[in-house]
């Protein structure tokens, strides 16, 4: 699966997933730090994005559909600290031009997030 430029600038990788959506991966780096010893929020924001895009995609299975973002609303729930981040999309609806996905952002434990996000995103085919 191939990623946009902006998750490349992140370092994002795709882990292995077998009958699951993709799962992201953000390494700890400079380019992701905020304050020191925290993830920038916007660098969440972005992991939080990308894995809402690379959900959807695999989902539909069509690398020729273009995918924008409409909204995206954010909840942070605690800090991102020093350490290697995921994040994992939840496909609600796919219609013919919108599609709704949750994407949820964690450390170590997949049941404590960081972070949540909430996407509507424009199809065109």
């Amino acid at each position: 699966m191939s990623l946009p430029p902006y998750a490349q600038l992140l370092g994002l990788s795709v882990e292995e997933h077998a009958g699951e959506l993709p799962t992201l991966v953000m390494p700890w780096s400079g380019t992701v730090t905020g304050r020191p010893g925290f993830l920038h929020g916007g660098a969440i924001a972005g992991l939080l994005e990308m894995a809402a895009i690379a959900g959807l995609r695999d989902a539909l299975g069509e690398d020729r559909v273009s995918v924008r973002p409409v909204t995206l609303t954010i909840d942070y729930m605690r800090g991102g600290r020093e350490g290697t981040t995921r994040a994992r999309a939840i496909i609600r609806r796919i219609g013919r031009r919108i599609a709704n996905v949750d994407a949820t952002a964690w450390q170590d434990d997949p049941d404590r997030a960081i972070a949540a996000a909430r996407l509507t995103l424009m199809l065109r085919r």
